[in-house]
């Protein structure tokens, strides 16, 4: 006919543009599925992996929180113990100083108005010393008192020092070099003193606080006491510090 252009069929090539056509037809909605099945297995992985560190988050802040409450008991203890140690602390050293008072009292009684004692001028009467709860640091009181029914003042020097060794030799310090509770004017070899029936150092009442040097072994302490227009007066104490 005309206007017709016969051509030859090729059946071949078209049975495979149909099976394409069909596999597409197919591969489009099997992608589709696919890629919603592959996003909701990695959504639904990534909310065990979200549920799993939620877990472990909250199993954490549980064991910090009771970290916590430990760290608080164990530090209200620790304030309690500071508490109780400070108030024993001042409670001894309170008990200590009335002690002493009472022993100012009994020299003041026994010594210095005593009516009967053959000895005169002055007396060395105790160097008290008391350790405390810090290493290498005491507590001492010095007391001096008046023998005798003479009412003139007494005064002087006294040379206090702490006898002992360090690192396997002997050696001597002042203490002066030792504690700064020490009345004005003190130097290595002079501490002055003046009173009428009893002096205590230092004064007041107080303990005076000394500290010896790390390594420093006492033994005993010396005390050498020059009195105007007297004689010197010199005692030997053996190191306590109960």
């Amino acid at each position: 006919m005309p206007g017709w252009e016969v051509r030859p069929s090729n059946r071949a090539q078209e049975r495979r543009l149909r099976v394409a056509l069909v596999a597409l037809l197919v591969a489009v909605p099997l992608a589709f599925y696919a890629g919603s099945w592959w996003q909701a297995r990695s959504t639904q992985q990534q909310a065990l992996a979200f549920q799993e560190t939620q877990v472990q988050a909250e199993a954490q802040a549980r064991e910090l929180d009771e970290l916590r409450q430990r760290m608080a008991v164990l530090s209200s203890g620790e304030q309690l113990a500071q508490q109780s140690n400070e108030q024993s602390r001042l409670t001894i050293k309170l008990l200590e100083e009335q002690n002493f008072k009472q022993q100012q009292e009994l020299a003041f009684y026994k010594g210095v108005l005593a009516p009967d004692s053959k000895v005169t001028g002055l007396l060395i009467r105790s160097f008290d010393v008391h350790a405390t709860e810090t290493a290498g640091v005491y507590r001492f009181k010095l007391m001096l008192s008046r023998i005798g029914k003479d009412d003139k003042p007494l005064q002087g020097r006294l040379n206090v020092q702490l006898e002992g060794s360090m690192g396997g030799k002997a050696k001597n310090l002042p203490l002066s070099q030792l504690s700064g509770d020490l009345p004005e004017g003190s130097t290595e070899k002079a501490i002055p003193f003046a009173f009428k029936h009893l002096q205590a150092i230092p004064d007041g009442g107080r303990l005076g606080e000394l500290r010896i040097p790390e390594g420093f072994v006492p033994k005993r302490i010396r005390i050498k006491a020059d009195v105007e227009g007297g004689k010197a007066v010199e005692r030997q104490i053996e190191w306590t510090d109960g």
